[in-house]
């Protein structure tokens, strides 16, 4: 399965939408999660012994069932957005098994930005890398000035999907 992430509930929840459609027209089970509908507090060590809710858990059971990401966001002064920083924060810190959330699985790194975007795919390269995650070197960038092209999704999806047929399952 493919989890799709965005860190916006604007032009990155857009593009989401449209990985997620292309994801079912080339028959790849995903599932899409808007990281701004989630009620997760903002992380801190001062908050290691506190229950950060369900909705946290529910994240992580996503995370440990797929088999691939699709990361979509905007870039927030240059970096990364703070739902996504937090929600990898608290997964870091709370989950039986965090290294098997993102060791190996393939990830696509895709943005809606008024700028570049690249910024945020360059820091998100890093970062997932550093988590073992396999980025891809093909991204997926929109602005108001460059919208999205439909033969670079389709051409991406296919590549991931080539990806998650291969992929082994994360261990359990």
């Amino acid at each position: 399965m493919l989890l799709i992430l965005t860190a916006s509930h604007q032009r990155n929840l857009a593009l989401a939408e449209a990985v997620h459609g292309e994801a079912r027209r080339q028959v790849i089970p995903a599932t899409l999660v808007d990281l701004t509908t989630l009620a997760l507090p903002l992380y801190s060590s001062r908050r290691d012994d506190e229950d950060p809710g369900d909705d946290l858990r529910s994240l992580e059971e996503r995370m440990a069932g797929a088999r691939g990401l699709w990361i979509c966001v905007p870039e927030y002064n240059g970096g990364v957005p703070p739902t996504l920083t937090n929600a990898i924060a608290w997964l870091s810190r709370r989950s039986t098994d965090f290294r098997a959330l993102f060791n190996g699985k393939p990830v696509v790194l895709s943005t809606h930005s008024g700028g570049s975007g690249q910024k945020v795919l360059s820091a998100l390269r890093v970062q997932l890398a550093h988590l073992g995650c396999l980025v891809l070197g093909r991204e997926l960038l929109t602005n108001p000035q460059r919208p999205l092209n439909p033969a670079s999704l389709k051409a991406l999806m296919a590549q991931l999907g080539a990806l998650l047929g291969s992929a082994v399952a994360p261990p359990r």
